[in-house]
């Protein structure tokens, strides 16, 4: 009987943290333990001069399903595969929210041998950062209702409040709602809502912030709403933004983790990709890249999503250089993408994508090639690792592997890194060692200066494959008054559906002749970006019938079960 990932965690012992940040010139200074088995790196240590500069990898894929198809996997197992040939490598990844945890994840610390550990302390409150989030953004929405209340000398406009509340949770009851009932004394009733912890601004900022004054400045920034007159209201403007700051201190400071073999992780923020711009923090990037060989960091979803928001918005406030890309594909996925299978968390696969079907492979691998095309884009090497699993075929792989290299993929190999560790995955470690040696000419896709619907016309064409843009009244009026409003240089942060490249998630593989949908828009001024509301997106998840946290629980020893 083969061990689930919860037991193959606890089958293996962990290193001492210490033995662990030492590979990443850590001394007992730079950590503040939580327990024995994850520490805050103290970021004082930004201040020293850095021992080298690493190579940067970001970790991506092909449109996946809802199964995923193990990126995570392959942002641990191929720092452990690095650390195997020679190269000192840390993964950096994002912390999970509970929200998918307790929904249809179960989990998002990697698979089999190629996870970070303890994997429930990873994927519940970890060092408490979500929760840090949380309350920092619901306290400036008490500080909000509280200046309605005594008189709103501000002069906001209740129908112009944009400001929400969060929970770490998906509750769809609480999308939209109404406060303040109960008489006067509660304070000024209006409608509201809750987004997910993982959408909110303060997630994007605290990934975003290079220190604690900048985090400092962009809460400050935050706009809560407008007066009638259109003159925004911060963060600043409540006096609500030193508290915030005070509260999310430590919640700046990445938490040092490791990988089965031991190889250090970094986990810091977690905001989503498909609402959010799906990327750890600029802090632990920063940590990482002082004195190791290679840094391996995740983007959520496929290219199009976490990746473009990487290039685009991350290394845009970051300063720093991507040097390649590895790009994960799933036989079963392409196959999907052909639209002739259906895939559903937590039911069986269909019969058919279970057996060799080099039709159905042909028909979807038009998402491979774009995906790869999309990482291409902006000037940096992509080395495919095709993900294997037992019902692929070796026609289905050879397929895959040339129509990657086809595409324009520096290297394609077949990854075993759930089942065998690092050991599975160092052909693709060698072939991102030589990609990174390659000359490369990264280039951001768009300019600063480019109106919003510019930005995301380039988006909707260039990485989605539309052909032009349609934006509903509500949209228009957002984008126009945002431009007026002093906002139009910031970069685009696009929130559509994870499982299709268009907005529309029933329209598989490389969809054409279509175009792209935008109903609404929203701007994050503290974090720095416009998210359009693309199709029927939403930023507060709801719970299945039978949801996952259903099957968790604790044994007779304390410890958790039935999360993996």
């Amino acid at each position: 009987m083969s061990l689930n990932d919860l037991a193959i965690a606890r089958s293996i012992p962990l290193r001492p943290l210490s033995e662990v940040a030492r590979v990443m010139g850590l001394t007992a200074d730079d950590l503040e333990p939580y327990g024995n088995s994850k520490a805050k790196v103290r970021l004082d240590m930004l201040a020293q001069p850095a021992k080298k500069k690493a190579k940067y990898v970001v970790v991506t894929a092909i449109t996946p399903t809802p199964l995923g198809e193990g990126k995570t996997v392959h942002t641990v197992g191929i720092s452990q595969a690095l650390n195997r040939i020679g190269q000192r490598a840390c993964c950096v990844i994002r912390q999970p929210s509970m929200g998918p945890v307790f929904g249809i994840k179960g989990g998002a610390a990697g698979g089999g041998y190629s996870q970070v550990v303890p994997p429930e302390e990873l994927n519940l409150h970890l060092t408490g950062d979500f929760h840090a989030v949380t309350a920092a953004h619901n306290l400036c929405a008490a500080f909000l209702d509280a200046h309605l209340f005594h008189g709103n000398e501000l002069g906001l406009d209740e129908a112009q409040i944009t400001w929400r509340r969060v929970l770490d949770m998906n509750d769809r009851a609480l999308r939209e709602i109404e406060v303040a009932h109960g008489g006067a004394k509660n304070g000024v009733p209006r409608r509201t809502g809750f987004d997910i912890t993982s959408a909110s601004e303060i997630m994007a900022i605290l990934g975003l912030a290079k220190d604690i004054h900048d985090l400092r400045q962009r809460l400050g920034n935050i706009v809560v709403g407008y007066t009638k007159d259109g003159r925004a209201v911060t963060a600043e403007d409540l006096k609500a933004a030193g508290a915030m700051t005070a509260i999310l201190k430590d919640a700046l400071k990445p938490t040092l983790m490791q990988t089965l073999e031991g190889t250090p992780a970094l986990v810091h923020t977690g905001p989503f990709a498909n609402i959010a711009h799906g990327n750890s923090s600029i802090v632990a990037d920063y940590v990482a890249m002082r004195c190791l060989d290679f840094v391996v960091t995740e983007a959520g979803f496929g290219a199009d999503m976490g990746a473009e928001k990487f290039f685009d918005i991350k290394c845009r406030a970051s300063g720093l250089v991507p040097d390649a890309a590895l790009l994960v594909a799933t036989v079963r996925a392409l196959k999907m993408h052909s639209g002739r299978f259906e895939i559903k968390a937590g039911k069986p696969l269909p019969e058919g994508l279970q057996k060799e079907d080099l039709d159905a492979l042909a028909a979807g691998i038009g998402n491979l090639q774009k995906q790869i095309e999309n990482v291409r884009l902006f000037g940096i090497p992509v080395v495919v690792a095709i993900n294997q699993f037992p019902t692929d075929s070796e026609a289905e792989i050879a397929f895959v592997r040339d129509a990657a290299l086809q595409a324009g993929a520096a290297a394609a190999h077949v990854s075993t890194l759930f089942a065998d560790g690092g050991k599975g995955g160092e052909d693709l470690a060698h072939a991102l060692v030589a990609a990174c040696e390659q000359p490369s000419s990264f280039r951001l896709l768009y300019a600063d200066d480019a109106s919003l619907k510019e930005k995301i016309e380039t988006l909707a064409t260039r990485i989605y494959g539309a052909d032009g843009v349609d934006y509903e009244p509500e949209a228009e009026r957002q984008l126009a008054l945002f431009e007026e409003r002093g906002y139009g240089r910031f970069p685009i942060c696009m929130a559509k559906t994870q499982y299709s490249l268009s907005h529309d998630a029933n329209l598989k593989g490389r969809p054409t002749g279509y175009r792209f949908k935008v109903r609404d828009a929203r701007v994050a001024v503290g974090a720095g970006f416009v998210y359009p509301l693309a199709g029927e997106i939403i930023t507060m998840p709801g719970l299945g019938k039978v949801p996952g946290g259903a099957r968790m629980d604790i044994d007779q020893d304390g410890n958790v079960v039935g999360m993996l």
